[in-house]
């Protein structure tokens, strides 16, 4: 069996009732990732040849899983050892067979792979990952034998389960396996629910393996991620805390700086480069990538973006968005969805920019809203500029050429296109298109009305007399 390929089986029936969700528990996200894709992309890892999870009929995980991942319903809820008979096709078509808990994200490829390995060097039937802990509380108890071997697993959630002796065990069962799957088919038909629950419990078929003279032995991790379920939303945020923790060592230890862990929230399929800086209060979301020397914060928000090598994001919120290198990203500026900045672009303070191309070199410095629109490179865009891109039923886009230099207070009414080397007057209305290298303005004549503040403050009390 040694090498054997494995099949991983996950048991994701449970009702969840204690998470008080409309969504099922598995699919709670942990640091940006659904709950139930931890302990898949975990076995993957770790070498699992098939992967399928257990269901309930009533939960549907939909779009969840990842690609390739099966799915058994479990017809009842009627215990572990119900939601492994469910798969017993798979399990009879299996060398080895894995068993992981859904609600249990955090165990590990390499603790995974220890108990593979362990399994292969003893030659087990089954062997069990076990824990020493100093509370057991209702965790099931490793009884082993003189010989050091488990000899049976005996519950402790409900009272008959377990003798005072067998209560005071320290050792216990995490409730991760590999079995031998022809071994594991046998056992699960010979599984009985006589007991305090009236469930089927998957820990009974040690004893049914031992029945028959067959070797079950123990793998003991320190991890205590393999203990770390989740059953409501308070054990979720104690998961959802260490997997945070582990995730941010991890890039510290690729050679990231970041300046306070305590504030700063790293999704699970986030990549940093090597020598880039995240500041206290930042938060990177989905598959966003920063490249090398990359600066993020303090207080930013990165969702799904890429940024470029050298590039900086200070005190803003970037969603959906493309940053070349040495660009540069506010303070309080909004990078909204399809917003795409070339090398050494820039969009700085109280800037808005969505669904539009700036090219290299260009500047938004501040104040402007930057909507639907093609900016050529070293482009630069003054105070106050607004693309007018919404006529109430459609977008439209304006094209801003190469060397453009728009005034302060300009207002760019789509569609519009500005020519390469174009300037714009201050405050200009652009309605029309503008010729390369020429230079647009647009005025009112300016008019005073004498002693305005003086008659508009007669006419206010004369309001106020007549009430």
């Amino acid at each position: 069996m040694t090498g054997a390929p494995v099949t991983a089986l996950i048991m994701a029936a449970g009702q969840g009732t204690r998470m008080r969700s409309s969504l099922p528990k598995v699919l709670h996200p942990v640091c940006g990732r659904p709950m139930i894709a931890w302990p898949i992309l975990a076995a993957r890892q770790a070498g699992a040849d098939r992967v399928a999870v257990i269901v309930s009929p009533d939960r549907n995980l939909g779009d969840a899983l990842p690609d390739g991942v099966e799915t058994i319903e479990q017809p009842e809820s009627n215990g572990t050892g119900g939601a492994v008979r469910s798969a017993l096709e798979i399990v009879r078509e299996s060398p080895r067979v894995l068993v992981l808990s859904g609600d249990v994200p955090l165990i590990s490829s390499d603790v995974i792979t220890g108990l593979l390995a362990s399994q292969d060097e003893s030659g087990a039937s089954a062997t069990v990952m076990t824990a020493v802990l100093d509370d057991p509380g209702s965790y099931g108890r490793i009884v082993r034998g003189g010989d050091g071997t488990i000899r049976k697993i005996v519950e402790a959630k409900a009272d008959g389960d377990a003798t005072r002796e067998e209560l005071a065990i320290r050792e216990i069962n995490s409730g991760t396996y590999v079995f031998d799957g022809e071994s594991l088919a046998w056992a699960l038909g010979e599984l009985s629910s006589d007991n305090a629950q009236g469930e089927y419990y998957l820990t009974d078929v040690i004893a049914v393996m031992r029945s028959r003279g067959e070797l079950v032995t123990a793998h003991v991790s320190k991890d205590p991620a393999i203990n770390l379920g989740v059953n409501n939303r308070s054990d979720l945020s104690v998961v959802e805390a260490e997997a945070r923790q582990r995730i941010l060592e991890r890039h510290m230890l690729a050679g990231v700086t970041i300046v306070d862990p305590a504030t700063t929230w790293i999704d699970a399929g986030v990549t940093i480069g090597q020598d880039s800086r995240i500041e206290p209060g930042t938060s990177l979301r989905g598959a966003t990538e920063l490249g090398e020397s990359t600066v993020v914060g303090p207080h930013s928000t990165v969702i799904d973006s890429g940024i470029g090598d050298r590039s900086e994001v200070i005190h803003s919120y970037v969603n959906l968005c493309e940053l070349g290198e040495g660009c540069s990203v506010g303070p309080f500026a909004y990078l909204r969805p399809g917003a795409k900045l070339a090398d050494g672009a820039r969009a700085g303070t109280f800037v808005e920019v969505k669904n539009s191309n700036v090219g290299a070199g260009s500047k938004i410095p501040h104040l402007s809203y930057v909507g639907d629109a093609d900016i050529g490179d070293g482009s630069n865009l003054g105070a106050g500029t607004i693309t007018a891109n919404y006529d109430g039923r459609e977008k439209h886009r304006t094209k801003i050429g190469s060397n453009v230099r728009i005034g302060v207070d300009t207002m760019l009414v789509a569609p519009v296109e500005v020519g390469d080397g174009a300037y714009t007057g201050a405050g200009a209305v652009i309605r029309e298109s503008i010729p390369p290298g020429a230079l647009s303005v647009s005025r009112n004549d300016q008019r005073n009305v004498d002693d305005y503040a003086g008659r508009l403050a007669a006419r206010n009390e004369e309001g106020e007399s007549s009430q």
